[in-house]
């Protein structure tokens, strides 16, 4: 698996490796001449000087023979030096090697010696994080139901942590897609804000994989060296069981939508049946060979097949929960559309009155009530036109109108829709879907219905467009293989190597892969 860092070297970094390499070569050969100069004149009698006409030859004392204590000190004194040196750049060798970035983490810092770098740099410690945030997440899920909250408190803090420093890096990097700050050493600065917040989500994640591994009895080994996975299994199959039966309803209610609302309404789930059905036959797969293992006494081989299995055992609860969502959406939809409607016209009616002609306004919510009273439209699609027609006002009243409850509907479906989609498609889904869908969910947070509903859409064009640029690369696996497109494509499986790679784990980018068989 190709790495998404920089590793290139800075010129001037080079340039002092250079430096300190020829310091280091300078004093070693300093030290070679003044330890081999003394051997050189031991035994050779010292030449006697010709006095030169005219001068008077002053006796000198005789000199000791053999090697004098300052031949002897500055040799030593030269090699200490060179090994001085020596060990500095070895030191600083091993410090670059520590804490050079390797692959599958976030440095803290951009290495990129131009913006462009830094951006890709930038564009996938985001990717990474929100992949890692969410892995995260689903196991968390997993260990609460069979622990309960208390005993996993620490790893739900640790995520909330990780969960908060990704938000604040995509609102980062989302004001620096559009243009803000505009000096450059300020954009440099900003990138640099970006990739540190995903390294600390990272780190955060990290801290805690191994307690929660601890926790989950994996690798524990003894007579019987997998039987603490055994109720990790129960609680994965158990939760099997109970998607099956709902994919069965999940199916039954979508040919009900079909039949009651243009094919429109439910397009955003066209297709989660059968893919829920993928994901619980690679689950099938898995979570046998896990029961295997765990019966051959094989711990490594259980908690690969385990986390597998639980991963798609996950995201088959979020495709059936998307269409189950979406059919209540809807029907709450169909309940608020008259009132909505009358709200609005009211409003457009006032507009009119001060001013002349007929406002559009009135013409998009005459079609839009033809549309209802003939039974052909879309309930989320009339709302999110009417309230787009005419602007809900919030808090005009003693509680919420028509209106502001119809903006905030549409706005909730589309986040939810989006955030779903991204969930299931994530190791095809590219930063700018993230960055807008991390955008939708702090405008709905904010209040800001409208701006949530547009941007939660753009996400989700964007998310379908990566999906379908990437394809699916494993559709051809049979056998144990089945489903192992559908598994890759939702990030369960790493694809880092050729069997599809180890299964994603809760953790940051140093521990998300540490389970392998």
């Amino acid at each position: 698996m190709t790495s998404f860092l920089i590793r290139g070297r800075p010129r001037r970094a080079t340039a002092h490796i250079r430096v300190r390499v020829a310091h280091a070569l300078l004093g070693v050969v300093t030290g070679i001449v003044w330890l081999v100069l003394p051997l050189m004149t031991v035994g050779v009698p010292d030449p006697v000087p010709t006095a030169r006409a005219g001068t008077t030859t002053r006796s000198a004392p005789p000199r000791p023979e053999g090697t004098s204590t300052t031949d002897l000190v500055l040799p030593l004194l030269a090699g200490v030096a060179a090994v001085a040196l020596a060990g500095y750049g070895r030191l600083r060798r091993a410090r670059r090697a520590r804490t050079r970035t390797t692959p599958g983490t976030v440095p803290a810092r951009p290495s990129a010696s131009s913006p462009e770098d830094a951006e890709r740099q930038a564009r996938a410690a985001l990717r990474l994080t929100d992949d890692c945030v969410r892995t995260s997440r689903e196991e968390l899920t997993f260990v609460r139901e069979r622990f309960g909250t208390e005993r996993t408190e620490r790893f739900e803090r640790a995520l909330r942590a990780a969960e908060t420093e990704s938000a604040a890096a995509f609102a980062i990097w989302r004001r620096y897609e559009q243009g803000a700050p505009r000096d450059a050493g300020a954009r440099r600065q900003a990138l640099a804000g970006v990739i540190g917040r995903c390294a600390e989500a990272g780190r955060r994640l990290d801290a805690e994989a191994e307690a929660l591994d601890r926790l989950r009895g994996f690798g524990e080994r003894g007579p019987d060296p997998a039987g603490l996975e055994v109720a990790g299994l129960e609680v994965a199959e158990r939760r099997f069981r109970e998607l099956t039966a709902r994919v069965v309803a999940a199916r039954e209610t979508l040919t009900e939508l079909r039949a009651r609302y243009p094919a429109s309404a439910s397009e955003s789930v066209a297709g989660y049946a059968e893919q829920a059905g993928d994901r619980l036959l690679f689950a099938t797969a898995r979570l046998n060979g896990a029961r295997q293992a765990v019966d051959a006494g094989d711990t490594d081989r259980a908690v690969c097949r385990l986390r597998a299995g639980e991963g798609a055992v996950a995201q088959a609860g979020v495709l059936v929960g998307g269409v189950e969502r979406l059919a209540a959406r809807l029907a709450e939809a169909a309940m608020l559309v008259p009132d909505a409607l009358a709200a609005a016209e009211t409003e457009a009616t006032a507009a009119r009155q001060g001013g002349a002609g007929r406002a559009p306004a009135e013409r998009v919510l005459a079609a839009a009530r033809e549309e209802w009273t003939a039974g052909t439209g879309d309930p989320l699609d009339l709302l999110r036109r009417i309230t787009r027609t005419v602007e809900p006002v919030p808090g005009a009243g003693a509680g919420p109108g028509a209106l502001e409850r119809a903006a905030l509907l549409v706005a909730r479906c589309s986040v939810e829709g989006a955030e779903e989609y991204v969930a299931v498609h994530r190791a095809a889904v590219g930063t700018a879907a993230r960055a807008r869908l991390a955008e939708a969910v702090r405008e709905l947070g904010a209040g800001h219905a409208g701006r949530a509903d547009a941007v939660a859409g753009e996400a989700r064009e964007l998310a379908g467009l990566d999906v379908r640029t990437h394809g699916t690369p494993y559709a051809d696996a049979e056998g144990d293989t089945a489903g192992l497109a559908g598994a890759v494509l939702g990030g369960i499986l790493l694809a880092e190597d050729a069997d599809a790679g180890p299964p994603a784990s809760y953790g940051g980018p140093r521990t998300r892969s540490r389970h392998r068989a």
